[in-house]
């Protein structure tokens, strides 16, 4: 059997630091490069040498593209969470594993080479000494047959092993892949193997040749990396579960505790049948800027409230408490409608967090069943009355926090016995909005004038809208006037 061409190679080193983008277009180049010379090689020839330069043309590739790949990661920037440091300790030697006694030189990507030839017709194999340190052998002992090399490797890869030097050896097609070399010590090093049929003048093959490689710490750094950005998306899950949960139960403490229907007032004529819900996105994403309200005042008038700010999560719901407080506090005061309005804005405009909001602040004077209101940047309230649904004229209002200097107007509407108010954010009619999702709304009006109660109006809209794949939480307040 010739000679062959040892492919002993010691660690290559990691580039300098520098501009990693440079790196990476000389990296390029090189592939490049090595890529025009290796097709400058033959691909079928008899000539050992031949054979391993190519090999070694085929394998400097491959590890060009892995410090390709390491490069870019460079570049696309640390992951987005560090893990925490490890709690401090005593000085002393840090800990050796398994996986770094594996090669010399510790922590390098691009690990060492062997080769080896198996010729078929005199049964002789040929090893490099760096193919007898990569698979822990004795340099004095024979190099192993390939129907011997299985009994290095892991159990679980030797079936992967025997399919490719078969495919080698029957099928004539090149080898690449990658097993586990079980170490005398108990350890595990990964190797990947590249190799090719040398086939005869009758078409036969004569011998088998491959380029072993040591990617054991390459894969252990892999693995670091998967294992790390798992972690971290799992905190990142967690966190977002957490902040969810808080926004959630902000919300809850805020709105109304009531369930049903509820009076206001609680006493005298012609007073509201209120019901209300909140309805949650069929997302599940964050939540907390959405409100509703309902509240008797000191007067004997009635508030009623609709609204939701911009965004999600917990900072959100706590600027929606801050509103809807501020909101309960004026029209306890007396404040009407559009001056309540003009108030919240400028305090939404004067936080540390700027936002956008929209809102409906409505109040109801039992005796003359009057209803002042106001607007800002939200729907109006939807009317129905003798079988027919419609919204009302909004007067002038922008959204909360567009600019310090909005005035928001007042319009007035008298109501009748058995009237229907109905309120409601955005999101309640899913993929509906503006005049799309006012005639939806006002078809509800035939099952609404069958209902004696604002609860059983509510279930109405719910079994219309309640089950629908929303993107957004919603809220909807329905009032009758009482007789």
């Amino acid at each position: 059997m010739p000679p062959h061409l040892s492919a002993d190679r010691s660690t290559v080193q990691p580039p300098g630091r520098g501009p990693v983008d440079a790196l990476i277009s000389q990296t390029r180049r090189l592939k490049d490069d090595v890529d025009a010379v290796r097709r400058g090689t033959p691909a079928d020839t008899s000539d050992p040498r031949d054979r391993w330069q190519r090999a070694l043309y085929d394998l400097a590739l491959h590890q060009l593209d892995d410090l390709d790949e390491h490069l870019a990661q460079l570049r696309d920037g640390p992951l987005p969470v560090p893990l925490p440091a490890a709690p401090a300790g005593p000085a002393g030697p840090a800990p050796t594993t398994p996986s770094a006694q594996s090669t010399p030189g510790q922590g390098a990507l691009l690990s060492r080479v062997g080769s080896a030839e198996w010729n078929l017709l005199t049964d002789e194999a040929s090893w490099s000494g760096e193919l007898y340190r990569i698979l822990d052998r004795d340099p004095a002992a024979p190099p192993l047959t390939l129907d011997e090399l299985p009994s290095l490797v892991h159990d679980e890869d030797r079936p992967r092993l025997t399919a490719m030097v078969t495919g080698c050896l029957v099928d004539a097609r090149p080898i690449d892949g990658e097993f586990r070399l079980v170490r005398p010590g108990g350890g595990v090093r990964t190797v990947h193997m590249m190799g090719e049929p040398v086939l005869g003048a009758d078409g036969s093959t004569t011998s088998m040749w491959a380029v072993l490689r040591d990617v054991s710490e390459l894969r252990r750094c892999r693995r670091a990396v998967s294992e790390t950005r798992d972690s971290l998306n799992h905190r990142g899950q967690d966190a977002a579960r957490t902040e969810h949960r808080l926004a959630v139960e902000l919300q809850e403490a805020v709105l109304p505790a009531w369930r049903g229907s509820l009076r206001l007032p609680r006493k005298g004529p012609r007073a509201l049948d209120v019901a209300a819900r909140h309805l949650p996105s069929a997302t599940g994403a964050a939540t907390g800027g959405e409100w509703y309200d309902a509240l008797e005042l000191s007067d004997g008038t009635t508030l009623l409230s609709v609204g939701e700010l911009t965004g999600q999560g917990v900072g959100v719901a706590s600027g929606m408490m801050m509103l809807l407080g501020a909101m309960r506090g004026m029209a306890m005061s007396g404040t009407e409608p559009g001056s309540l309005l003009t108030c919240l804005n400028r305090l939404l405009d004067a936080t540390g967090q700027p936002a956008l909001g929209s809102g409906l602040c409505l109040r109801y004077r039992p005796e003359t069943r009057s209803l002042m209101w106001a607007q800002a940047g939200h729907p109006a309230p939807l009317l129905f009355r003798g079988g027919t649904g419609r919204s009302l004229d909004a007067p002038a209002g922008v959204l909360l926090g567009a600019g310090p200097a909005a005035s928001y107007g007042q319009a007035e509407e008298t109501l009748e016995a058995g009237d229907l108010l109905l309120l409601h954010t955005d999101g309640l009619v899913p993929g509906r909005t503006g005049a799309a999702s006012v005639h939806r709304l006002a078809g509800l009006a035939p099952q609404f004038t069958k209902s004696r109660t604002a609860q059983e109006c509510l279930l109405a809209v719910l079994r219309e809208f309640g089950d629908r794949e929303r993107e957004d939480d919603a809220c909807v307040l329905v009032a009758r006037v009482a007789s």
